[in-house]
């Protein structure tokens, strides 16, 4: 039981958390590509992204795993990202931080996702069942390279140009 809930209960919560936020996050990126802010599905996004984090750490564990080390991660730039955004309204190198940190936390989730793909979907197991198989390292290499050149792109055309909300 975690939470008054049973384990199965607990993870498909967390599972579906982990999806909004990856899903509100991918809408967030595309605003920034398109100079838009989109502060309805910004909200959605970085509170998603912040249960993502916190409900991991609901999970049993003996001892610090990779996952939580991605969570707190995760949750040190968000603890950037969002004052960024409400505290410091993106103002000046605010913006920049605010994108890079939002895309970062965005990453993280996308890379638990392929992490999570490799261990439960049969045939992707099968393909790296230990996740230190090339085609495990070769997904994640493109999913980081991805995100890199979007962060890139989003924090230029995020930056230069007007801010209009939607």
């Amino acid at each position: 039981m975690v939470l008054g809930m049973s384990l199965a209960t607990f993870t498909f919560l967390h599972v579906l958390i982990s999806l909004v936020g990856i899903c509100s996050g991918l809408v967030v990126m595309f605003g920034f590509l398109a100079g838009k802010r989109l502060d309805v599905w910004t909200a959605i996004f970085l509170i998603f992204t912040v249960l993502t984090s916190v409900t991991g750490f609901g999970f049993p564990f003996d001892h610090l795993l990779p996952s939580h080390k991605v969570g707190l991660i995760s949750l040190v730039v968000l603890a950037i990202a969002i004052p960024a955004r409400y505290l410091f309204h993106l103002i000046g190198a605010w913006r920049r931080v605010y994108v890079i940190g939002a895309s970062v936390a965005l990453y993280l989730n996308v890379f638990v996702l392929v992490v999570q793909l490799f261990m439960k979907v049969p045939a992707l197991n099968a393909l790296a069942p230990t996740q230190k198989e090339p085609p495990f390292l070769i997904a994640q290499l493109l999913v980081m390279a991805v995100f890199i050149v979007l962060t890139i792109f989003a924090t230029i055309k995020f930056h230069a140009e007007p801010v209009r909300a939607v």
